[in-house]
């Protein structure tokens, strides 16, 4: 049975195809709530987040995991710190993705992250993810000499085609399996990018995540906003639904992604197990044992 997840918002990624990167916005609407506002709303859901991860570690029998897709700078560790900062790291791992390894590159693109699939309970975070491949080598299509693939179809359009669909039978699979998908896009404008980036080599305690590749990154702009927009146009599923999320506010935007999270796991039948009349006798005998001590 296929979990539907996707949850209301005006960010959702339409799960029919249509979509228009270059409609969506990179700032929040103007009447959109300021700074104090949306620190109290990110606040209040990551107070409620951390309730209803409780219960889904008690629960075991799902699993969340949250895949952040962005431009250099847009904002993803800060908002994985941000959104997730009340969970118990007990309950949550987070893997970052860059460049395959050598065993990585020996099997199918997909290999490496099915071994990060998160366990049932618990919340998993992909900061990058599998759509690197149909993303940042779609943009640089040299590094699949390195892949070594046995065959490619005559043309690499084809070739993204074939990898949208295996994406998306792999993300029903593991949906069908108890994993809520969320996917989050941070969707920060070039002209925002270069404030950040220059930031980060004007403020000296920033210097350290400046790196020259950055820049040829921002170079390939067009291409990599042609890349986004046919990977979330091809994958946006109601099980594993995507959400392009302004970026340039970065308060607004914890705020939207921690809301989604948590709507989405509210709608999820979570229960805390209940004990059968033998364990309560069990536990009824443990506390006589215990007050008698």
């Amino acid at each position: 049975m296929e979990l539907a997840t996707a949850v209301p918002s005006p960010y959702l990624v339409p799960t029919d195809g249509r979509f228009d990167l270059a409609a969506a916005s990179t700032a929040p609407p103007e009447d959109a709530p300021g700074k104090k506002a949306n620190q109290e709303a990110l606040d209040a859901a990551v107070s409620r987040l951390a309730k209803l991860q409780d219960k889904l570690y008690a629960d075991d029998r799902t699993s969340i995991l949250l895949v952040f897709q962005a431009m250099d700078a847009a904002g993803k560790d800060g908002t994985i710190r941000a959104v997730l900062s009340g969970v118990n790291p007990q309950g949550c791992q987070v893997f970052a993705f860059k460049s395959p390894s050598h065993e990585e590159l020996e099997h199918d693109f997909l290999w490496r992250v099915n071994r990060a699939l998160p366990e049932r309970g618990r919340i998993g975070v992909w900061n990058r993810s599998h759509y690197e491949e149909v993303i940042t080598v779609r943009a640089n299509p040299q590094f699949l000499v390195n892949q070594r693939l046995p065959s490619r179809p005559p043309s690499l359009a084809q070739l993204w085609t074939q990898r949208f669909e295996s994406i998306v039978d792999a993300e029903r699979h593991w949906a069908r399996n108890g994993t809520v998908i969320l996917k989050f896009f941070l969707n920060v404008s070039r002209d925002e990018q270069k404030e950040r980036l220059l930031a980060r080599i004007d403020e000296e305690k920033g210097n350290w995540k400046f790196q020259l590749g950055d820049l040829e990154v921002r170079r390939q702009w067009p291409q990599y906003m042609a890349a986004y927009q046919d990977a979330l146009a091809a994958t946006s599923r109601p099980w594993a639904p995507w959400y392009c999320v302004p970026a340039d506010n970065k308060p607004f935007m914890r705020r939207t992604v921690a809301e989604i999270v948590v709507a989405t796991l509210e709608r999820l039948e979570l229960r805390y197990p209940e004990l059968s009349a033998e364990q309560k006798a069990q536990l009824g005998a443990a506390r006589a044992q215990l007050e008698a001590d």
